[in-house]
């Protein structure tokens, strides 16, 4: 049977994960309490949860070319000029996984702040409990807007006293495929690190360049981690970006996870592999460290 054409690599990660058993889980209900997501599936009830202290986090809005985007931050209270990390969020909303790896961030030294991109649909995509009704919503966001989107943030970080000249970006599933695209649109880029983003796109009229064909346009040095059993992204595919970027003399560097799968690193999912995740988040400090966004 033929893929879905809809069905973007990311997600085929996420629908072909191996059979799990139902406890220690949340309910429905609890996990929607809790701020998480319900369209990627059953919520482990040991997800991570990093507090504020220390930190001033919480909501803000961000003028975009078409209206004030809304975004989540935080930052370390005493730092004056801390640097700034972008995370670019997985297809699904500006939920509780991704405020609390921003809060994370913060607790590395940085203001971290996570725009939720596809707000002018107007729906709340934490809301969304299933893939198929996300899909429309997220497949439409032209990379054009979404870079634009991104440079907002940045400027917003700089008004706020984020020191700019020391800017990463980090981002997840189909967030890593927009850490590519970034790294590739912005020279002021420090260093970006992609959690097995998605290197090869579907047609899609309001996506010109994949990663893979922006390869010769890489402006700073990215960092990506991948798992070796992702349905979705075959390692076949990141050896083929590797070699893109190594022909043309660009900055990269390749983690790949055995047996881990796609979305290894959001604790929140059945996907969860903490080992990989942990060793992650320490490659990640490293190279933001090597490029000169953490000190």
């Amino acid at each position: 049977m033929a893929a879905d054409p809809a069905l973007t690599s990311d997600v085929i990660g996420l629908t072909k994960v191996a059979p799990f058993s139902r406890r220690g889980f949340m309910t429905a209900s609890a996990a929607v309490t809790a701020g998480y997501t319900l369209a990627a599936g059953p919520v482990r009830a040991e997800v991570i949860t990093t507090d504020t202290s220390g930190l001033n986090a919480g909501d803000a809005k961000v003028k975009v070319a078409d209206g004030e985007m809304p975004v989540y931050f935080a930052r370390p209270a005493s730092a004056s000029n801390p640097p700034v990390v972008l995370v670019a969020m997985e297809i699904f909303g500006l939920h509780q996984y991704i405020k609390d790896v921003t809060r994370r961030l913060a607790k590395l030294g940085v203001l971290a702040v996570a725009p939720d991109y596809y707000f002018r649909k107007g729906t709340d995509l934490t809301k969304i409990s299933e893939i198929k009704d996300l899909l429309p919503i997220v497949n439409a966001k032209p990379d054009a807007e979404l870079l634009s989107d991104l440079d907002a943030t940045v400027a917003w970080a700089k008004s706020q006293g984020g020191d700019t000249s020391r800017l990463g970006i980090v981002g997840f599933c189909r967030g890593g495929r927009n850490v590519w695209e970034y790294a590739a649109h912005n020279a002021g880029l420090k260093a970006g690190v992609a959690f097995y983003g998605p290197l090869i796109d579907p047609p899609n009229p309001v996506w010109p360049k994949s990663p893979t064909q922006l390869a010769p346009d890489m402006k700073a040095p990215v960092l990506g981690l991948y798992g070796e059993a992702d349905t979705g992204i075959p390692v076949a595919s990141v050896e083929a970006m590797k070699a893109a970027l190594a022909e043309h003399k660009k900055t990269a560097e390749f983690k790949i996870y055995p047996g881990a799968p796609h979305g290894f690193h959001a604790d929140y999912r059945p996907s969860y592999r903490q080992e990989a995740a942990e060793d992650a988040w320490a490659q990640m400090q490293a190279w933001f460290k090597k490029y000169g966004v953490l000190s």
